[in-house]
């Protein structure tokens, strides 16, 4: 009965997600692209794998996505840390245009299959906030190669090509009895830290440059 309560509630919070008929992906769409110039801050060399970068503050200000960019973000918990990642993406694709819908993972046991749910979505990208699904997406992100995703406020310990982190000091989790690099501090995930992590990861992924870590300040 748990389990089919949870997959209603995820189910929900999909089609809580997709009003309207801007948010009809039915259709085909084009390719999403960068639209504007990554400032040479952001990185001085192309990264190899699993780098970490650490870009100058705003280097991502001038670049944003195409109109049409579609969205999934996948959240799990209800903590201060996963609600600021959260609002954070929710009030970034308000101002920039992008269409979003919303899975929510509300029982452990079938965080894999919320990730599956957010996949058939198809979305351009699946953006991830709250730190209990890092385990969850390193068992299913390599099987999904032909879909992008991004984790805010974490990190997982050998991404695959398709996924790209965006993190700070105090917020890089990388699985249950891993280390952090940079230890665990839920205080460290302010609103600004949040908004900065979603605008510099989208146009990471926008610019081809994924499967690495995007370390801020």
């Amino acid at each position: 009965m748990r389990t089919r309560i949870a997959g209603t509630l995820a189910v929900l919070a999909v089609l809580a997600g997709g009003c309207g008929a801007a948010d009809d992906w039915s259709a085909p769409h084009p390719a999403p692209s960068a639209v504007g110039v990554l400032a040479p801050g952001f990185v001085t060399t192309p990264p190899t794998p699993e780098a970490t970068i650490t870009p100058s503050p705003g280097s991502w200000d001038g670049v944003r996505p195409s109109p049409g960019y579609r969205v999934v973000l996948l959240t799990a918990g209800d903590d201060q840390p996963t609600r600021t990642l959260a609002a954070a993406v929710t009030e970034w694709a308000r101002q920039e245009g992008v269409s979003l819908k919303t899975v929510t993972a509300a029982d452990s046991g079938r965080f894999t299959d919320s990730i599956g749910e957010a996949v058939k979505l198809a979305p351009d990208l699946i953006v991830t906030a709250g730190k209990d699904l890092v385990d969850a997406l390193a068992l299913v992100t390599a099987n999904h190669l032909d879909r992008q995703f991004l984790v805010l406020g974490a990190e997982l310990a050998e991404p695959t090509a398709n996924v790209t982190a965006a993190n700070w000091p105090g917020a890089s989790f990388r699985g249950e009895g891993l280390g952090t690099s940079t230890g665990d501090d839920p205080a460290s995930f302010t609103p600004a830290r949040a908004d900065a992590a979603v605008r510099a990861g989208v146009v990471s992924v926008l610019s081809g440059l994924t499967g690495i870590v995007i370390r801020l300040g």
